[in-house]
């Protein structure tokens, strides 16, 4: 049998932070190494008790969630700890901060208990757990990118005549503009 996940536990709010605990020390195969309140007090005991990843809420006093990751897994950091942030907070700012800083995944506070405990177990793995709104959001921003503009040549519908054309040269299609007759 392998050892346990070792999980250190972050949150500023004691009753989060007491059900975060409870449910991850509730598993066989994952293991509460500690639990703080503030940014700064993860911070050193990370370093202490070599946590395979850190639960991280983003906003918290003294030093937020942000910042701790940068310290905890950024990058420069010699030693980097797997973060999984776990917040209320569903802004694509903070999303964007935290993966940016280094945090391995990202999950809504709603989320279910067996979503964060697959998440935990999956940032330890090395994976990024998907949040089903944050992914479909983000990737609806990214994608957001690249399409072409409204009107643009390339939302002409696909016909066998366009399509012959995009083939051949260009003046014999229907879609390419002609010079007005004169």
């Amino acid at each position: 049998m392998s050892a346990p996940v070792r999980v250190l536990v972050c949150d500023d709010q004691a009753l989060v932070r007491t059900g975060l605990v409870t449910i991850t020390d509730a598993q066989p195969d994952l293991e509460v190494a500690g639990e703080c309140a503030d940014g700064r007090t993860a911070v050193g005991p990370a370093g202490r008790l070599r946590p395979d990843v850190v639960v991280m809420d983003v906003r918290m006093p003294v030093l937020d969630g942000i910042e701790a990751i940068r310290l905890l897994a950024g990058a420069g950091v010699e030693h980097p700890v797997k973060v999984l942030v776990v917040t209320t907070f569903n802004l694509d700012e903070y999303v964007y901060e935290a993966l940016r800083a280094g945090a391995s995944g990202f999950l809504l506070r709603d989320a279910p208990p067996d979503r964060l405990l697959h998440g935990i177990r999956t940032v330890a793995m090395g994976a990024a757990p998907p949040d089903p709104e944050v992914t479909r959001r983000l990737v609806g921003r990214y994608a957001a990118r690249f399409r072409p503009a409204a009107g643009s040549a390339q939302d002409i519908p696909l016909t066998p005549g366009n399509w012959r054309c995009s083939a051949s040269s260009r003046k014999d299609c229907p879609t390419a503009k002609s010079p007005r007759p004169s």
